[in-house]
């Protein structure tokens, strides 16, 4: 019984085939979903031994815009990939051991946009729409209102208790997500001061751009995006000489070469393409900047991989640059075009990014250790976002429906969006989605309202944990929660009462600490 039990377990492991399963017979024996389900309870009950170490490590992924549709749509497309049905894959993030629910919604909006939230999980204070690192007494681009109200971020938290800290994304690093962690700001398009009113820079209001290098001046790892806003407006783009980029700051400063003229005496590297990223020798860098776009990266679908490095790479180099530093470290990761290919309604886009986020997830935990380090996968909304229509198991995720509306009798794709530039009417009526090639990477999706970009969606998004604390997000709770609990898994911020003085919790080993370090060095670098 016990060899029948295994084989079926093993066989739910190594499903193959083009779209179905391999032993499609297993499924039909009760015993498979039996042996699967007290298989899994076996794992929960283990989960009564909670890990209460101290963090040493802390990883915030944000899969900006990934509502729970988009989670399980990328379930089924990371299957789909590797030829496999799609519905029974896990994603890394369905892995880790604990989930809960995040209520979204600003201080001043019901559906919530980046800002606001970014402000939530970072600085743990719920804020107004687009506003990055300011309560909510502050008012959206009304300068005179951002003294006195500024919060700060985990980022900093981390970084005053000694730990390395890093922010990777694949837009903007100065777009909505990384800006929270580091700038206070009432609008959060002042991208740089040629985003900004004249009169906003004259009240002595600081861009973006600046305050990621003035306001945390030693940010160890700096990835993503926004070269634009670094340079003076009269100045080419590195990589597209001649070209309709230049940069776009009006007071003429060059904040890469401040940059790297302040680090002059230390192991920093500027880097702007993948090549020179990937030839570092990492065991002498401690800073990094790399800024591979004037604007956001390329969707991955669409990446050049001899100019751009993935969120998987980018991942891989932060931890091994960070992960030096015995006291820990604190990474931000933004998978930030997954929100970028819902607003086009460009669903492949979209969970092509979300499957790509997930890979790094898989390489972050390769590269820690679920002992000391507490990992943390969610969103900062929803999106107008869903799937449906009875389709059958192992039905394409981008594939259309099996039956055909019974009010036009024209036939529908899965995937539609409540709003978004996908809706069309030719000659009146809904266009026939069979005449058109639906399949392509950038198909837009039909919508049912009309919009030029579609919109979130005001939902609770899921958050998902593994490390030490991870049990404390569980349940449903306000998104300002989760830096809260960050922190006090690490023993730094606001709440360290349950800290020995050591710095961690009773029962805390210096020596455990550094043999975990020593253990994390091996991990990085062997």
């Amino acid at each position: 019984m016990k060899v029948t039990v295994l084989l079926i377990i093993c066989s739910c492991m190594s499903w193959g085939g083009l779209g179905k399963p391999q032993f499609p017979e297993q499924e039909k024996d009760p015993r498979f979903w039996n042996a699967w389900a007290q298989r899994t309870l076996e794992n929960a009950l283990k989960l009564q031994q909670l890990n209460q170490n101290t963090a040493k490590n802390l990883i915030l992924f944000l899969g900006d815009g990934m509502g729970i549709p988009t989670v399980t749509a990328a379930r089924i497309l990371k299957g789909q990939l590797l030829g496999h049905s799609g519905e029974e894959t896990q994603l890394e993030m369905d892995k880790f051991p604990f989930v809960a629910l995040s209520k979204t919604y600003n201080t001043d909006a019901q559906v919530a946009d980046s800002a606001g939230t970014a402000t939530a999980y970072l600085c743990g204070v719920k804020a107004n729409e687009g506003t990055v690192g300011v309560s909510a007494a502050a008012i959206r681009s009304q300068c005179n209102t951002t003294k006195g109200n500024e919060v700060t971020s985990i980022l900093r938290w981390a970084k005053e208790a000694g730990k390395s800290v890093g922010i990777v994304t694949t837009t903007r690093v100065t777009h909505a997500t990384p800006s929270a962690a580091y700038a206070h700001c009432v609008d959060r398009d002042w991208y740089s001061d040629g985003e900004m009113p004249a009169e906003a820079v004259r009240a002595g209001c600081k861009d973006i751009a600046r305050q990621l290098f003035e306001n945390i001046p030693d940010i160890d790892v700096i990835m993503g995006g926004g070269r634009k806003y670094m340079f003076p407006r009269n100045q080419s783009d590195v990589e597209y000489l001649g070209d309709k980029f230049f940069g776009g700051r009006k007071d003429g400063r060059n904040l890469v070469e401040e940059w790297t003229n302040q680090k002059k005496n230390k192991k920093a590297s500027y880097v702007w393409n993948r090549k020179e990223l990937m030839s570092l020798n990492l065991q002498n860098v401690d800073y990094i900047l790399g800024l591979f776009e004037p604007m956001d990266l390329s969707y991955e679908l669409e990446r050049d991989p001899k100019k751009d490095p993935s969120l998987t790479e980018m991942v891989e180099v932060a931890i091994k640059v960070l992960g030096k530093n015995p006291n820990g470290f604190y990474l931000l990761v933004e998978g930030g075009r997954i929100d970028h290919g819902h607003h086009e309604g460009k669903a492949k886009q979209a969970l092509h990014e979300a499957v790509e986020m997930d890979r790094a997830i898989g390489r972050a935990g390769q590269l820690t250790n679920i002992d000391d380090t507490l990992t943390v996968v969610t969103a900062d909304h929803s999106h107008m976002f869903n799937f449906g229509g009875y389709t059958p198991r192992g039905n394409s995720i981008f594939g259309m429906a099996p039956m055909s509306s019974d009010i036009d009798q024209k036939p529908f794709t899965a995937i539609l969006y409540g709003n978004g530039p996908g809706f069309k009417l030719v000659n009146g009526v809904r266009e026939n989605i069979s005449t058109v090639n639906y399949r392509d990477n950038n198909y837009q999706a039909q919508s049912a309202v009309p919009l030029s970009g579609e919109t979130h969606g005001g939902e609770d998004v899921a958050v998902f944990s593994k490390g030490p604390m991870a049990h404390l997000l569980h349940g449903v709770h306000e998104q300002n929660y989760i830096p809260h609990v960050m922190a006090y898994a690490a023993c730094i911020g606001q709440n360290r009462d349950h800290c020995a003085s050591s710095g961690g919790p009773s029962g805390f080993s210096p020596a455990l600490a550094t043999l975990s370090a020593l253990l994390t060095l091996v991990r990085l670098f062997c």
